[in-house]
């Protein structure tokens, strides 16, 4: 296996995995071959609400289970989970500096239905990667290898170590009743810092 950095494919990720993205120069592989694992950021995404930390979870179709290779997994749409996501990022973040500048670029993936989830992903983090200004070609593993040479980081930034990662405070839009949230997704730094953004990883 070559030397790069393996990254997980997440959904609107964590603050500390664009950190990670810039620590290694944007040199770095999507694993596009492994095991759905369940309850990751692969579907799941923490945002800051007036009562602390909001887990919006995208739900997927009910398969073979852990078997299935996480490019193979379909999103359901039983539910309409993504007028709940943008309801709550409008509710949350509408009074953030920065929402309305990005709103009209984030507003259509949630009315066009994808039906793999790590396409969808994939669209949302070139979107996010073009945002915040950073020049990198997605390039993707091309089979599973258990153990790589370089660094592995598709266990990393999980639900379990997530809010325990530290980095930078900056103003969040409910600083005034909660005390400052670590490490939630990366659109709060983005609605409340703007094109700082890149400058606070």
């Amino acid at each position: 296996m070559q030397s790069s950095a393996i990254f997980p494919l997440f959904y609107l990720p964590p603050v500390s995995y664009f950190t990670a993205l810039k620590e290694n120069d944007l040199n770095f592989l999507i694993e596009k071959h492994e095991h759905f694992p369940k309850q990751t950021f692969r579907n799941r995404v923490s945002i800051a609400s007036p009562d602390g930390i909001l887990d919006l979870f995208i739900p997927v179709i009910k398969g073979s289970k852990v078997r299935t290779p996480f490019k193979d997994v379909k999103i359901s749409y039983d539910s309409k989970w993504q007028r709940l996501h943008w309801l709550s990022l409008q509710t949350c973040y509408r009074s953030s500096a920065y929402f309305e500048y990005y709103e009209d670029g984030l507003a259509p993936f949630y009315e066009k239905k994808y039906d793999f989830l790590f396409d969808y992903n994939l669209e949302l983090l070139s979107w996010l990667l073009k945002q915040m200004k950073f020049n990198s070609t997605l390039n993707f593993t091309e089979e599973y290898f258990k153990e790589i040479d370089g660094l592995d980081l598709r266990d990393s930034f999980n639900k379990k170590t997530i809010h325990s990662v530290e980095t930078k405070s900056y103003f969040q839009v409910f600083s005034d009743r909660n005390e400052f949230i670590s490490n939630l997704s990366i659109v709060d730094l983005l609605f409340n810092q703007g094109p700082q953004t890149k400058s606070y990883l």
